[in-house]
């Protein structure tokens, strides 16, 4: 009952009471007994609450579900239950954005290059960052036309560490994308994963790879869970921007995926295969982690200099 008083109260403005209930089938004297009463404890925390979840949601551009604004919360100082949290958005009329992507194929094989050989076996663990990375392309549509884009991902953190942008999918656009992880990244040896595409497969893309030091993997031609992880970031890519944007332009569409990256993916986005951070904080807690091993034995740098 009281959901439906509530219901009436949030219409006055539109209806009147009386016809609200009237056709909720309440009585009149039964919905004015319950607005005058002064609300429970549980009921202002409650709306304290969804005030503080549309804050979260509107903040992630209305994506996140209840698991991340759960952790959210937490991370404000609120603990709340997940299951209260699910409540309260389905109160608010709210929920997060589903992750579903169809089976997009890009990769189109040239026959007479040869492929690397897979040195994942889709194994996509590692333990530190610059051990594995991943890498594919996808297209973006505009009115202008598809823009394509290509993307370097670290496995250990699930970072972008390298994007590029072109308008044709060529070895320079790949090649683009690992430069710029080679420059923002500075790996020592690294294993770089893709498909059998011909950008990947190319003589300029593996001549970069040697000079670099990096060992290029080639999982298997239009299979998704070779290059899972790729996958799964364009997913995400697709449902919380591609598909709720349309761009008039292919400059539009740049700077609306380059923002996506950099200004929220990289360093906001939580991600569940990270405990609920973004790939920068994972990283920012690696690197606190790293120093206290050494502050705790400040000796283990010199020793192990030191050894012959």
């Amino acid at each position: 009952m009281g959901k439906g008083y509530q219901l009436i109260k949030a219409n006055r403005a539109q209806f009147p009471a009386r016809v609200l209930c009237e056709t909720l089938g309440v009585s009149h004297s039964g919905y004015y007994d319950w607005a005058k009463r002064t609300p429970s404890r549980r009921a202002i925390t409650n709306c304290r609450l969804i005030e503080q979840i549309m804050a979260i949601y509107r903040t992630s551009d209305c994506t996140y579900g209840r698991p991340c604004i759960t952790v959210e919360l937490a991370d404000r100082g609120v603990r709340v239950n997940h299951k209260r949290v699910g409540r309260l958005m389905r109160e608010a009329g709210i929920k997060g954005v589903s992750r579903r992507r169809g089976f997009v194929i890009t990769t189109h094989r040239n026959k007479r290059d040869r492929p690397a050989p897979d040195l994942v076996q889709r194994h996509f663990k590692a333990t530190s960052i610059n051990q594995l990375w991943v890498a594919d392309m996808t297209y973006i549509p505009t009115w202008a036309g598809f823009l394509y884009l290509a993307v370097v991902i670290d496995v250990f953190s699930r970072k972008v560490v390298g994007w590029s942008f072109g308008e044709t999918m060529t070895a320079s656009l790949v090649i683009s994308a690992l430069n710029m992880a080679l420059i923002t990244r500075k790996p020592g040896k690294v294993i770089h994963h893709s498909d059998q595409g011909s950008q990947y497969t190319s003589v300029e893309f593996g001549k970069r790879c040697r000079e670099m030091g990096v060992h290029p993997s080639m999982g298997s031609v239009g299979d998704a869970y070779d290059n899972a992880m790729a996958e799964s970031f364009f997913a995400s890519l697709e449902c919380e921007l591609i598909d709720r944007r349309s761009w008039k332009n292919k400059t539009e569409a740049r700077l609306a995926i380059f923002t996506w990256i950099e200004s929220w993916y990289n360093p906001t986005r939580r991600h569940s295969g990270l405990g609920y951070l973004s790939p920068n904080n994972f990283e920012r807690k690696l690197n606190e982690k790293n120093k206290i091993a050494i502050n705790c034995n400040p000796l283990s740098q010199v020793e192990t200099l030191s050894t012959p």
